[in-house]
């Protein structure tokens, strides 16, 4: 077995779990994060302040951990790409 085929690409190996698995999961909590707190700040807790900056928190924190996925994702596939081990849709 080569380290290009542990590695992988499309939906094989390392990179096939990262991309249709972990990836999707971390993004769709990031996402979830950001909207709980949009309806916390927004429509749950509109006159309690403490309330609407918990949500705020929480709209930080969801919108930082997609740019920082979508960073690091966009990284590793720049770094594929340039090994020439870049995953290849079919």
């Amino acid at each position: 077995m080569t380290f290009k085929d542990f590695v992988g690409s499309g939906s094989n190996g390392i990179i096939g779990v990262l991309n249709t698995i972990i990836v999707p999961v971390i993004m769709a909590l990031a996402f979830a994060t950001f909207i709980w707190g949009v309806v916390n700040f927004f429509f749950l807790h509109g006159d309690d302040e403490g309330k609407r900056e918990e949500g705020r928190q929480f709209i930080f924190w969801g919108i930082l951990g997609m740019v920082i996925l979508f960073s690091v994702w966009g990284l590793v596939n720049i770094l594929l790409s340039t090994l020439g081990i870049a995953p290849t849709a079919k």
